[in-house]
């Protein structure tokens, strides 16, 4: 690679939502209920090709967390990119489902990683990272909807904040045959688990599977936000593509199965995309498959640039995040500045979610919060439900200032800078102050491991009691 000239950022949208994305992906493993009608057999991570970008850099590194992490970091500072705040994804497969000791030992290397040095335990590991000059500020774990819930205080030990579910679409017959090894309820119930427990909570959604029609994937969608029990933070959309060594490649050639077409796809992801709602971000549309690992489907991996395109063409609003962020805002040009702070409140998993956002008038987003408020029964302490006499239960699920990302310690100048504006401290404010009105006594906060010393400069405090949560008494 020819080195950047001085003060250029390669792949600039790489770091443009405020944070530094690092992607590792676990060893290759069989899921234990066997594989999905549309997984290939490839030897790689199961639904991963070997010609995967995040495939090759692991399998040159022999999967190795610390390596992976470490090679990712001096490519995004050679490319120009700050590497203080970090965002961690672990990709591959259902990660609760590896050996105990593998997870610890993985999670462990990220950090030491990050640390710069290997640490004699993960929680001197955490604990060093809190003030290390790269800190993990979000911490995502993939995983299966009936894999997870029994893990939650596992998850938050790792340093957690956000979980991504295989979803795929919201249908039990479909989930039968297509081999899936898990119901609905699943689902229903991870969700509410994984909310009540702070984390924010993503779905993988897969339109065209077999037995579905995309009337049928529509009505799924709808309901994914319509009703109370789903309602996702965030969701990726992967159209379902025949690949080498599934089941599904036997169905196509045997003509049970057909793949939608490009204009079949296109059509339904613009109908799909004018329902996400405000408090929700899209965050990836189409898979990244290399032409030879695709036996059917369309290659065209830019889809949702054609459709965004079309839609400011015709001043069509869509209310999905990604599509407001500031960072995008910029790179078309001068944005309005004068900012209003708004709340949208919503039920779900049988809570109030309040929505905070930071916009201007023309709905661009500059920051947000999620705040959770449920009744004391909602929220798992330590394994048991908190007694009726306790007060409502108050969580921060995210805060995020959207923008260039800033290394630690640097002002945000002029109006292309968006971070380290107070535009956080605002967003907690508030947060705090709806759940004063709601007569709640404490707020907690998941707390990325690198983002905690942020919080207690705002008076929270490390509560392990709980889960490795941030909290503080309002009384």
């Amino acid at each position: 690679m020819i080195p950047p000239k001085k003060n250029e950022v390669r792949k600039p949208t790489r770091t443009i939502s405020g944070i530094t994305p690092v992607a590792i992906m676990l060893p290759p493993r069989k899921c234990k209920h066997g594989a999905c009608v549309f997984c290939p057999n490839l030897n790689v991570p199961q639904s991963y090709t070997p010609k995967s970008p995040v495939v090759l850099r692991a399998k040159a590194v022999n999967y190795d967390s610390f390596k992976q992490v470490k090679g990712r970091m001096e490519a995004f500072e050679a490319m120009n990119h700050p590497t203080d705040k970090i965002e961690i994804i672990i990709m591959g497969g259902t990660f609760l489902e590896y050996p105990k000791k593998f997870q610890y030992d993985f999670v462990k290397g990220i950090y030491d990683a990050l640390n710069g040095r290997k640490g004699k335990t993960l929680g001197l590991a955490k604990k060093k990272n809190e003030k290390a000059q790269h800190r993990c500020v979000a911490l995502c774990i993939e995983t299966r909807p009936d894999k997870c819930v029994k893990f939650i205080l596992r998850m938050r030990e790792f340093g957690c904040t956000r979980v991504e579910l295989g979803v795929q679409i919201i249908d039990n017959k479909i989930y039968k045959k297509v081999q899936r090894g898990h119901s609905v309820q699943d689902v229903v119930d991870a969700t509410k688990a994984l909310r009540n427990a702070g984390f924010k909570v993503g779905y993988h959604l897969m339109p065209g599977l077999p037995g579905v029609t995309p009337k049928k994937d529509l009505e799924s969608f709808k309901k994914v936000f319509a009703d109370e029990r789903f309602k996702p933070d965030q969701i990726k959309i992967y159209p379902c593509q025949v690949m080498p060594g599934s089941e599904l490649e036997n169905w196509y050639w045997k003509g049970k199965y057909k793949p939608y077409t490009k204009n079949q796809i296109q059509k339904l992801l613009v109908k799909m995309m004018k329902l996400v709602p405000r408090y929700c971000r899209v965050m990836r549309v189409m898979r990244e498959i290399p032409p030879e690992y695709l036996v059917a489907g369309t290659l065209r991996i830019d889809l949702r640039r054609e459709i965004e395109r079309e839609m400011r063409e015709n001043d069509l609003q869509l209310d999905e995040i990604r599509y407001r962020e500031i960072g995008f805002a910029l790179q078309r040009g001068e944005v309005n500045q004068d900012l209003d702070l708004k709340v949208t409140k919503y039920k779900a998993g049988k809570g109030d979610e309040y929505f905070l956002e930071i916009i201007n008038k023309d709905q661009i987003l500059f920051g947000l919060l999620r705040l959770r408020i449920v009744a004391p029964k909602g929220v798992p302490s330590k394994g048991r439900e908190a007694s009726s006499s306790e007060g409502k239960k108050a969580i921060i699920r995210e805060l995020h200032v959207y923008g260039k990302t800033l290394a630690l310690g640097k002002k945000g100048k002029g109006k292309g800078g968006v971070q380290h504006k107070g535009f956080g401290k605002r967003l907690m404010a508030e947060a705090e102050k709806i759940v004063r009105e709601q007569r709640g006594e404490e707020v907690k906060v998941i707390s990325g491991v690198g983002v905690r010393e942020y919080y207690k400069k705002l008076g929270y405090k490390l509560d392990k009691k709980d889960g490795e949560l941030m909290s503080k008494l309002l009384i």
